[in-house]
């Protein structure tokens, strides 16, 4: 299984704003320097009052297909 490992720093109210609609991506730079998309609903498991903050893994199929997301 392929992976990348990312690091998000969040607050809540940007998170809620931005990314609220269900087919909302994100985009971001992989630590790797690879330039990733990703649906913004997966980061929800770890949103908390103060944001979603720290490194993830996120693991996907070889299409490129998510398959799931760790705190790294």
């Amino acid at each position: 299984m392929n992976k990348v490992v990312i690091n998000i720093n969040i607050t809540s109210e940007e998170f809620l704003k931005q990314y609220r609609l269900p087919k909302c991506m994100v985009n971001t730079v992989a630590r790797d320097g690879r330039s990733i998309q990703f649906p913004a609903n997966i980061l929800k498991p770890f949103l908390l009052h103060n944001g979603i903050s720290g490194s993830f893994c996120i693991y996907f199929d070889q299409e490129g297909k998510f398959q799931s997301i760790t705190r790294y």
